[in-house]
């Protein structure tokens, strides 16, 4: 608006940014960036000076500091609700705070202010972090800019870092235009990769999305890696390590997918139209070998035929035909229409085929069963982790929270379609990310490992990509043993790695901890993820330590005890761990030197503010404090009294969640 423009003007007027530098570095897909903005008040009164930058959703601000006549000022990273509350307070105090909102697909938006004195100068200084995810068999590096005015010092450089080889690299987005070409350059080397951007003061001006105030846009930096060993890319680290796992060169598997999609009256208008666009060219990638299925549902549900057909030229025609005659009407009963889906899909099993599930609704359910927590019910039982269920949310009126809970409870995700010309495209986008499974039923086993990350997968997709992380606990293992179990088309596959810890490669420090920073990322996203699923977790989100700084997390409690045999008792409170073993005792306090304890079977260890126990060989829990709050969260371990020693999942649970009864009935001052 024109206000806006006044109020950006005026704010140009008395603020100049001498330096304004983006150095991101990638680590085995594991990007940190960091934002440094030097700016200077101008004027010779006081003035607020303002800080916004846009970062991408998947990542997270791991640092923030502000530097101002020479002394800085550490921020705190705090989760969403309680820093946006505290954000409030703050700018009506008058103090300094700053605060991550969601703009536009694929980015969020930092912004903070400070009152600056007259002619003098703040640095602003912003770290976030992001594990890149393998799409279309390549990552994205998405880094914007929009410094709100011409900056002589303006810098962006990348540097990529990988095990493989890099086996292609290219630069991309509104800020790689021909009238920028040549401040890009870029430089490939094996597995090492530099991108620098260095555009001049007047190329600021000039860009597709650029004008008088400067850049204004994002250079998307895309690779992909070598893939010479099917077993996958594995890296070790102070004592952690993470797998990645991307198969190429397999069989793809044929699947068996039905389309289940609501043409209730908010459907009405483009967004019918778009959906029977993507859906004329999704019919029309199915492979002849495929079989599919078309569900309408509003106030009922229709079925295109009774069971799934085979994907053949002719069947493709007569579906096309039919999805043009798909008119908008009626309520919303997404209970009925995925319970039918499941039916079919049972109805229909094929040996070396895949079944799939994809949800296409832009409202909440209103017809039928309209309770989401018991439409969760119902669809995870009727599909009891069979195959997956991919829910699409087309617009901003949808449940995409029920939505999501429902995909993740059903081993698929939860993707929302945004209401724009090209919802057609991104339908088909989303489409060809499951369009190709090559591996079914994947579970990824690691010996003398702990704290694992997931390790069992319903599908392996062509062009994605499987990680895994965890520690190493076992100190006695000469080589660290990796095997990953799964069906391909036509049989059961295993892949096996033995990596020598005796001659483990030499890491420059800047990269020793990523395995660690790895772990913790995907811990911490699976843990929310859970959270979403399960409502007695999900509703005590604090904070969560994760490499020294505070992200999100769990829930709290006073003191928790644990008896293992008859003689070992393990207390843990907000202050200190006590253990006994029935001949000596000893305690543990947060915060103090690691140390580590093992007797009969029972393995503690105290890192900082980590603690983590182990009770035999089949019960792991880990406890995390942050200023007196802990979590314990789902882990996996051999379970030792079956004969087949499987990898079964420990608890992720809120006690008052598992206790019958209230946290009080069972929990004590002291033992």
């Amino acid at each position: 608006s024109d206000t806006c423009k006044v109020r950006l003007r005026l704010f140009l007027n008395y603020v100049e940014i001498s330096s304004f530098h983006i150095n991101s570095t990638v680590t085995s897909r594991y990007a940190i960036t960091v934002i440094t903005s030097r700016v200077k008040n101008r004027h010779t009164d006081s003035k607020e000076i303002h800080f916004e930058v846009k970062i991408p959703k998947n990542a997270f601000i791991s640092k923030f500091r502000m530097t101002i006549e020479g002394k800085t000022y550490d921020g705190v990273v705090k989760e969403k609700e309680a820093a946006q509350q505290q954000y409030s307070e703050a700018v009506a105090r008058g103090e300094s705070a700053g605060v991550v909102s969601s703009v536009g697909r694929t980015l969020e938006e930092f912004k903070t202010s400070v009152t600056v004195a007259a002619l003098s100068k703040v640095t602003f200084e912003l770290t976030y972090e992001e594990l890149l995810q393998r799409r279309h068999g390549k990552y994205d590096l998405l880094i914007n800019a929009q410094p709100m005015q011409p900056v002589a010092d303006f810098k962006i450089d990348v540097y990529i870092k990988e095990n493989p080889d890099i086996s292609f690299l290219e630069v991309k987005g509104d800020l790689y235009t021909d009238e920028l070409a040549n401040a890009v350059t870029t430089t490939r080397s094996g597995k090492e990769a530099w991108i620098h951007f260095y555009p001049t003061s007047d190329q600021q001006t000039k860009c597709l999305r650029c004008t008088a105030d400067g850049l204004d846009g994002d250079l998307i930096i895309t690779y992909d890696v070598e893939r010479t060993n099917p077993n996958g890319d594995i890296q070790i680290m102070n004592d952690y390590f993470v797998h990645f796992f991307a198969p190429a060169n397999l069989v793809r598997i044929p699947k068996n997918v039905i389309f289940i999609i609501d043409r209730s009256g908010s459907m009405s208008g483009r967004k019918i139209q778009q959906t029977r666009s993507a859906l004329d060219h999704i019919l029309g990638d199915l492979d002849r070998d495929d079989h599919f299925g078309l569900i309408l549902f509003d106030s009922r549900v229709d079925v295109w035929k009774r069971e799934l057909i085979q994907a053949t030229s002719s069947n493709v025609n007569l579906a096309k035909q039919f999805v043009e005659t798909i008119q908008a009407r009626g309520a919303t009963n997404i209970n009925d229409a995925v319970l039918k889906g499941v039916a079919m899909l049972n109805k229909h099993q094929r040996e070396g085929s895949a079944s799939i599930l994809i949800l296409l609704t832009d409202g909440a359910p209103n017809e039928g069963e309209s309770d989401p927590a018991r439409i969760r019910v119902n669809v995870k039982e009727a599909i009891g982790g069979k195959f997956p269920l991919y829910s699409l949310g087309f617009g901003f009126d949808v449940n995409f929270d029920f939505l999501e809970k429902m995909a993740l409870e059903n081993s698929g995700l939860a993707r929302r379609i945004y209401e724009d010309s090209d919802a057609s495209d991104q339908l088909q986008g989303f489409y060809k990310e499951v369009a190709t499974p090559l591996l079914s039923d994947l579970e990824l086993l690691y010996e003398g490992a702990s704290n694992l990350t997931e390790t069992a997968y319903s599908m392996y997709y062509n062009g994605s990509e499987i990680i895994v992380a965890g520690e190493i606990t076992n100190n006695s293992l000469e080589s660290f043993k990796v095997e990953v179990v799964a069906f391909s088309r036509s049989n059961k596959v295993t892949y096996e790695e033995d990596v020598s810890l005796k001659a483990l490669p030499d890491v420059e420090p800047q990269h020793e901890n990523f395995t660690r920073r790895v772990w913790a990322y995907l811990k911490v996203k699976q843990l929310l993820k859970k959270e979403t699923t399960f409502p007695a977790i999900f509703s005590s989100i604090t904070e969560f330590s994760m490499n020294g700084e505070l992200t999100q997390s769990g829930t709290g409690f006073d003191q928790i005890a644990l008896h293992y045999k008859t003689d070992h008792h393990l207390s843990v409170s907000t202050a200190d761990i006590n253990f006994s073993d029935g001949q000596k005792a000893f305690r543990l306090v947060w915060g103090q030197v690691p140390t580590k304890h093992e007797a009969d079977g029972v393995s503690v260890n105290l890192r900082d503010c980590e603690l983590d126990v182990t009770l035999h060989l089949f019960c792991k829990v880990l406890f995390f404090n942050v200023n007196g709050c802990f979590i314990i969260f789902r882990s996996t371990a051999k379970d030792y009294r079956l004969s087949s020693a499987p990898i079964v999942g420990c608890w992720v649970v809120r006690l008052q969640f598992a206790l019958q009864g209230e946290l009080s009935d069972f929990t004590v001052a002291q033992l």
